[in-house]
């Protein structure tokens, strides 16, 4: 019968509407959680007899629709460790299931997620604010190569930056060709400082003195006041033509008559003019290379027109130890931690993880998924490449509901959930009027 027929129909309206009322009300409530994906409603309409000649009411059911590829607002945070995807991808996390030994366990399954408010938990993992632990790329701390064969939580450990021995010192500088009177003599040399490491990180003078021998002519001595043999040696600089080969004039063209401890390199155009010295500082030999520049160029040390020594650059590859001072993230994915000895390294790079169908992806919570066999094979890309999106630091994505679209979707279905009851009572007005009649 079709009234039946009419108030069951209405009946599957009452709860289709219902479901899209809780799915607006899930939106609304997560309007402000950051990576949370909003969920629309579809309706779909049930047949049972629907010919040329013959209708008979059906029903409708309310399907959840994921809305998981549209982009949520970036929203800039002072938090160093946030970051943000901007296109496609998400952030690969694990979540904890216990612990050994105080060292978390992680479930199996992979989880993914676009909220990245991170922050470091009190055993150094990276965290987001659902409790989910970031996963990575290792690099190896001395190639600096990623593996992109494993994806682990990453954890930052607050370890001291060993030290480094300086074994290369890189000079430019200009020697005057008329040096002031009574300076570049063996009484009075021209005198330039190099600062270095040794092995466990302490700072040690090597004093250059330089003396000029004649026009385009230079000795360099020199000298460690703290090593064990004070005196490591000298050698002869020559410029320009005094050297004997074909250099512009004021370039390197010679360097020779080494003594002591010191080494030179031969002449060979556009190669580095180095010597090389050793020295202990307590910790052993420990050998050095002092480039000069290249032979034939002015990018290292120089004698043109001036009465005063001018230095232009001097570095040194050794490194002081350092304390951990914090840990910051870069656009590329890269996890550096920072010390306060000036140095940096990176432990880890965040990867994005790309799908055929987002939107497919089950959902675990309001911030986290898990892969379908519609959503297709996770693909882990750096960021910006193949597709994936890329990522902005220092800061996070909101959610992707708009309230005002979310009120406007609140007040049809409020007006069709009173439209479909008042079918349903106007359907048992009318069976009453139809069982009334055999009275």
């Amino acid at each position: 019968m079709s009234l039946f027929g009419a108030m069951n129909t209405a009946i599957s309206g009452l709860s289709a509407q219902s479901d899209a009322f809780g799915n607006i009300s899930d939106n609304v409530a997560n309007s402000q959680t950051v990576g949370f994906k909003r969920i629309d409603t579809n309706f779909v309409d049930y047949l049972t007899t629907s010919t040329a000649t013959t209708n008979n009411p059906g029903a409708v059911v309310a399907r959840p629709d994921y809305v998981n590829d549209v982009q949520g607002t970036i929203t800039q945070t002072d938090n160093p460790l946030a970051l943000a995807v901007t296109g496609q991808g998400f952030f690969a996390v694990s979540q904890q299931v216990g612990s050994v030994n105080n060292v978390p366990t992680f479930s199996p399954q992979q989880f993914y997620s676009r909220a990245g408010d991170f922050q470091l938990n009190d055993t150094g993992y990276l965290v987001n604010s659902a409790g989910e632990y970031l996963n990575g790329w290792t690099v190896d701390p001395a190639s600096g190569i990623v593996n992109q064969n494993l994806l682990a939580p990453i954890q930052v450990t607050q370890t001291v930056f060993n030290p480094v021995a300086t074994s290369s010192v890189t000079m430019s500088a200009n020697l005057p060709a008329t040096p002031a009177t009574g300076t570049a003599t063996a009484a009075s040399p021209i005198s330039s400082d190099i600062n270095v490491y040794d092995a466990l990180g302490t700072m040690h003078t090597v004093t250059l003195s330089w003396v000029q021998n004649s026009g385009n002519d230079w000795t360099v001595s020199l000298n460690a006041p703290d090593a064990t043999t004070p005196s490591l040696g000298s050698a002869d600089v020559k410029f320009g033509a005094a050297s004997g080969n074909p250099v512009p004039e004021g370039t390197v063209g010679q360097i020779g008559s080494a003594t002591g401890t010191v080494t030179t390199s031969a002449y060979a155009p556009n190669t580095a003019a180095t010597l090389d010295f050793t020295a202990d500082f307590g910790s052993g030999t420990q050998a050095i290379q002092l480039n000069l520049g290249n032979y034939g160029q002015t990018g290292g040390v120089t004698q043109y027109a001036g009465t005063t020594y001018n230095l232009r650059g001097l570095t040194q590859n050794g490194v002081p130890p350092g304390s951990f001072s914090g840990v910051t993230t870069q656009t590329n994915g890269n996890i550096v931690v920072n010390y306060d000895n000036g140095q940096t390294r990176t432990i880890g790079q965040v990867p994005l993880i790309t799908f055929n169908n987002p939107d497919a992806l089950q959902r675990q919570n309001g911030q986290s998924f898990t892969t379908t066999l519609d959503s297709g094979t996770p693909l882990a890309e750096a960021a910006g490449t193949n597709g994936a999106g890329s990522l902005v630091t220092k800061a996070i994505e909101s959610s992707n509901v708009d309230i005002a679209t979310e009120f406007s979707k609140l007040i049809v279905a409020q007006q069709a959930y009173s439209a479909n009851a008042k079918m349903v009572t106007t359907a048992q007005a009318m069976l009453t009027t139809t069982i009334d009649m055999k009275q």
